[in-house]
């Protein structure tokens, strides 16, 4: 006599709100490093005056534009996504760091839009020689000189501000383990220092920035990568909201 037995696998317990936002906050917030090749991408234009001037492909300058595109759309889904969880917290501070990440998204715009003008006056009047060529390369000049003050405002000066409101919210609600706000606390100040003395030694910029751009990118990266493999921590902010959306709902029926 032969006995068949079915095997039935688990059901998958499925993801609740509370995860998929710590997974969608903390997949944004890993994309916001993909601008990184940008360093090596502009290397030509910021480093070479007469690149206006020059002939050969401009598709690096193309790239690099559009991972900061990228970039700047996920920074504020990052703060967008976390708004309705860290404004249990505090609001104002929630808020603000959904405020700041527009602005930061902003200034990234404005620096891009100065690089692709550039790529359309190389494109257009990249053959100009005499008197014509000396304007261009002095035009040249300035759409880069944009480019790279709003780098030091929007991508050096900005994150620091969201390292503060946003590490301070995460800090006091224990959403994550506290060693990874930390992190941004402590270097959101050495960047906006960073940033001011950036600001007045002009020539020496990357050198300046690179001093407190370590620990802020470490706390956003920890943050990132916790958020996508572990969620929030358990807490009485991420106990309410579950408890919120597993709530059965009540319907008054009047006779």
């Amino acid at each position: 006599m032969t006995t068949t037995m079915r095997v039935t696998a688990p059901k998958r317990v499925p993801m609740d709100s509370m995860r998929k936002t710590a997974l969608v906050a903390g997949v944004f917030y890993l994309i916001t490093f993909i601008s990184i090749p940008t360093l090596a991408l502009y290397g030509p234009v910021k480093n070479h005056r007469d690149w206006i001037l020059s002939s050969g492909s401009h598709t690096g300058v193309l790239v690099g534009c559009f991972l900061e595109l990228i970039v700047a759309l996920a920074g504020i889904g990052t703060a967008v996504t976390l708004y309705p969880v860290v404004k249990r917290q505090h609001e104002g501070a929630a808020l603000g760091f959904v405020t700041a990440r527009v602005l930061e998204a902003s200034m990234i715009f404005t620096g891009v839009v100065s690089l692709l003008s550039l790529v359309t006056l190389r494109q257009n009047l990249g053959g100009a020689t005499g008197a014509n060529a000396a304007t261009l390369v002095a035009t040249g000049a300035s759409h880069v000189a944009v480019y790279n003050w709003t780098f030091l405002l929007g991508q050096s000066l900005m994150p620091a501000i969201n390292a503060l409101l946003l590490g301070s919210l995460m800090y006091r609600s224990r959403l994550v383990p506290r060693v990874i706000p930390v992190m941004g606390l402590i270097g959101a100040p050495i960047l906006v220092a960073s940033v001011i003395t950036a600001l007045f030694r002009t020539d020496h910029q990357i050198t300046v920035l690179a001093l407190g751009f370590l620990p802020v990118a470490a706390w956003e990266f920890s943050l990132g990568v916790w958020l996508v493999v572990k969620g929030f921590r358990p807490c009485p902010i991420a106990t309410g909201m579950t408890a919120a959306d597993t709530a059965p709902a009540y319907h008054e029926v009047t006779v």
